[in-house]
């Protein structure tokens, strides 16, 4: 029975220290795709939003999407989807889109201008997922400070 209150707090580690390490990943492929130099023009193929929640009273939250295409340098033409991009952004427009090079192109529409709000959300959900895995690992020391050392005591 005592491995129930383990397993799930390293479950939910797990599951932060995965969503951090997407969060890290993402913000660092869009700071090479700033950062790269290389620009083209794109055009907004579709915008569609998705809900989630709403069930039970629960609050809906919103995420806009978009959907472009672009061709590369080198005449390849790439299409990739991305979130959170503005609301005034509409199918038809054209965008200046900032990739890298090579055989793994990464893209993102965003502009560079918005670098600090960026960085400052990818901050504020890393330090959320800290804050989770800090709860957990001290669930399980006041676990086995008081439920499992009483336990070997009695032996």
């Amino acid at each position: 029975m005592d491995a129930v209150f383990f397993l799930l707090p390293c479950l939910i580690m797990a599951g932060a220290l995965l969503m951090a390490y997407r969060v890290v990943r993402r913000w660092w492929q869009i700071r090479a795709a700033w950062r790269s130099g290389l620009t083209a023009q794109g055009r907004c193929l579709r915008t569609f939003a998705t809900a989630h929640g709403g069930g039970s009273d629960s609050p809906v939250s919103t995420t806009l999407h978009h959907v472009y295409e672009f061709t590369t340098h080198d005449g390849r033409e790439i299409r990739f989807e991305e979130d959170n991009g503005p609301a005034t952004r509409l199918e038809g427009d054209l965008v200046t889109v900032h990739y890298t090079d090579g055989p793994a192109v990464v893209a993102t529409a965003h502009d560079p201008g918005r670098r600090r709000r960026a960085a400052a959300g990818a901050g504020c959900v890393l330090v959320l997922l800290g804050v989770v895995v800090v709860f957990c690992v001290g669930f399980m020391a006041v676990y086995t400070g008081v439920f499992l050392d009483n336990d070997l005591a009695g032996f």
